[in-house]
């Protein structure tokens, strides 16, 4: 007994020293950050928390279901061979046309008022903090791509999944980067990966600034975050709303429907681009994430003109068909009567004039 004792406690030193040390894991908060954190409505007892009270509460009969999923898997989880990426037009990105070129899952750029802006650059193969495990890319890896763009003014990352902030991609973009904007505690994680303290701002819901002669605002969402087992929303998440001369822009984030959709629909619409996150649901976190049609009513509430479903064609994060998310939003847009795009991995829509990306089913291989 007293040799697997040891065993365990030696197991135990081990794992803790491979999160402490592996740079993956990102950073902490620090004491300073701390204390600021402590004055805000939405920290309590060294957490953030969101607006309306969340918790997980999952049965013992949902994790035996969610175990039994993971073995067994699900119908179609993930694409019978390699999504392809398109041609990746650079010279329509570097033009000084607003526009947006999606990478897939909830990477973008998003050229508006000739300033180029990357929103949650996941461009590596495996949303994990280590190459053998965690859900794989469904294309090649993208980060050789970063080496072709133009010089970025700013990032902005919605919370620190691994899904959304990739250590591999912001090592390799940060040197091309002008400026940072995060969520309170997001920093340390940059500041961790080599990234100056200088150059990265930290935003809790409903502030505003000036970039450039854009207004760029962080707004609320319903999710959690962390990037290990003892950090658990010790970092606050969100969307971001950038209002350029002629087009205003707003990306959810993560996180379940809920009346703070309308709050910024009230406040900031209306928009005439918006990324909704719908694709990675299920009826046991349905309140960390949206459904297809939850995702259409978001685009309704915020009041968008033209709306795109993210948070899809990359990863295998839940256990749907791959396509299904896709699939249930272009029903449920056609009978809200809501105009929903779908292009292509890699290819770049035209934000000025009127926008139209038809619907090519890509998706269908």
């Amino acid at each position: 007994m007293i040799y697997l004792f040891i065993f365990f406690v030696v197991l135990c030193v081990v794992f803790s020293l491979f999160i402490n040390l592996h740079p993956a894991f990102g950073g902490n908060p620090s004491k300073e950050q701390k204390e600021v954190y402590e004055k805000l409505d939405n920290y309590v007892k060294g957490k953030f928390v969101n607006q309306v009270p969340t918790k997980l509460d999952m049965s013992l009969s949902d994790y035996f279901s969610l175990m039994k999923e993971s073995i067994t898997g699900g119908k179609d989880r993930n694409p019978a061979g390699q999504v392809s990426v398109s041609e990746i037009d650079w010279n329509k990105i570097k033009s000084e046309e607003d526009s947006l070129t999606w990478f897939g899952h909830s990477a973008f750029l998003l050229s508006i008022d000739n300033k180029k802006i990357l929103v949650d650059p996941m461009l590596g193969k495996v949303a994990s903090p280590v190459s053998f495990a965690g859900s794989k890319r469904y294309s090649e890896d993208m980060l050789h791509i970063i080496d072709r763009m133009p010089p970025i003014d700013a990032v902005f990352i919605t919370h620190d999944h691994y899904d959304h902030l990739d250590y591999p991609s912001i090592r390799k973009l940060k040197d091309k980067i002008g400026h940072f904007f995060v969520p309170y505690g997001v920093s340390a994680h940059l500041i961790r990966w080599g990234v100056e303290k200088e150059k990265i701002t930290e935003f809790n819901w409903w502030d505003e600034t000036e970039f450039l002669g854009l207004t760029v605002a962080f707004t609320p969402s319903k999710h959690f975050s962390g990037r290990g087992p003892f950090n658990r929303d010790t970092t606050l998440w969100g969307g971001w709303v950038i209002l350029g001369k002629d087009t205003r822009f707003y990306t959810s984030g993560d996180g379940g429907y809920d009346a703070h959709f309308k709050e910024i629909g009230k406040k900031y619409g209306p928009f005439d681009i918006t990324l909704i996150e719908g694709g990675q649901y299920d009826r046991r976190w349905s309140w960390v994430h949206m459904t297809p049609e939850q995702a259409v009513q978001a685009d309704l509430d915020v009041n968008g003109k033209i709306m795109m479903l993210i948070h899809w064609g990359a990863f295998t994060l839940a256990y749907h068909g791959w396509t299904e998310p896709i699939e249930r939003a272009l029903i449920e847009a056609k009978k809200a009567e809501r105009n929903l795009i779908a292009p292509k991995i890699g290819e770049t829509a035209r934000l000025t004039g009127e926008l139209s990306v038809p619907v090519s089913s890509w998706w269908k291989m």
